[in-house]
């Protein structure tokens, strides 16, 4: 039995059975993590959600900003952007199904005997993996429970840019949700910036990956993540020195999608079948 996990799908599904052939995968007794974003702007997303959720105990996934994206805009919460590719999964005789099923995913997953965890973005550099754990299942379980609605108006929004423990309501909820499935850089005084995407190298100076902090309390834990197509295990950078593995290698944008099998980190990619698009 092997596990690999896949960077973000975003609807393509036909590269998504082009890896799955690569790796020769058997559902009778491998498994598949994915980092979140099964859905939007690719032009599969229907295909992507139904073929996971097919998957049963054989899958994990996360939830990442578009999937939550998802939610909103079902529930009125959101106007869908005009790049969005949901209609297909909003009009399908199925919908509340997979929405049902999309709103019961974990933030975080955690495997003790593979020693990895896996996220869509980040983490803030104070949180332990234990707390980290507790504050997503406390977030997750408030998105299954009959105050989602709720949940979901609140959740968009920059603010807080800093995390203390004594956050509470709404405020706390949404810095967790964007340290999860938003963050990419930190200043120096540890509050995140959510504007900027650029590569690592080419960001302003005052700021620094989350996975790079110096004292990040989570600097010894395995942790898998995506949403960030321009950081990649195959760049010169050596990222397994922070002991982290980004795995969306911007399959949307006409890059690759990648699967690493986790018991000895090896990677596996397949090309793009998408029209190399703009990320403006």
């Amino acid at each position: 039995m092997s596990t690999y996990a896949i960077g973000d799908l975003q609807g393509c599904y036909s590269e998504l059975k082009d890896l799955l052939d690569t790796i020769n995968f058997d559902a009778t007794k491998d498994r598949l993590w994915f980092v979140g974003d099964l859905v939007n702007r690719g032009p599969e997303s229907l295909a992507c959600l139904e073929f996971v959720k097919s998957l049963g105990d054989s899958a994990r996934s996360v939830l990442g900003n578009h999937d939550l994206h998802l939610l909103a805009v079902a529930n009125n919460i959101r106007k869908p952007h005009k790049k969005d590719t949901l209609d297909e999964i909003l009009n399908a005789d199925n919908a509340n199904e997979l929405l049902s099923w999309v709103r019961g995913l974990p933030l975080l997953v955690h495997d003790s005997e593979l020693d990895f965890t896996m996220i869509h973005a980040g983490l803030p550099p104070q949180w332990s993996l234990e707390q980290a754990r507790e504050l997503t299942q406390e977030t997750a379980a408030m998105l299954r429970s009959g105050h989602y609605h709720d949940f979901l108006a609140h959740m968009y929004g920059n603010e807080p840019v800093s995390w203390s423990d004594s956050l509470i309501g709404h405020d706390r909820y949404r810095y967790i949700i964007n340290c999860l499935t938003r963050v990419r850089y930190l200043d120096s005084a540890g509050h995140y910036d959510l504007s900027e995407k650029s590569t690592p190298g080419k960001q302003p100076k005052s700021l620094t990956p989350w996975y790079a902090v110096r004292n990040r309390k989570t600097k010894n834990n395995k942790i898998i993540f995506g949403h960030w197509s321009t950081v990649t295990l195959g760049e010169e950078t050596n990222f397994r020195q922070h002991n982290v593995y980004p795995l969306d290698t911007g399959c949307l944008w006409g890059g690759d999608m990648t699967a690493m099998r986790l018991e000895d980190e090896k990677l596996f990619s397949v090309p793009s079948r998408q029209t190399k698009l703009s990320k403006a």
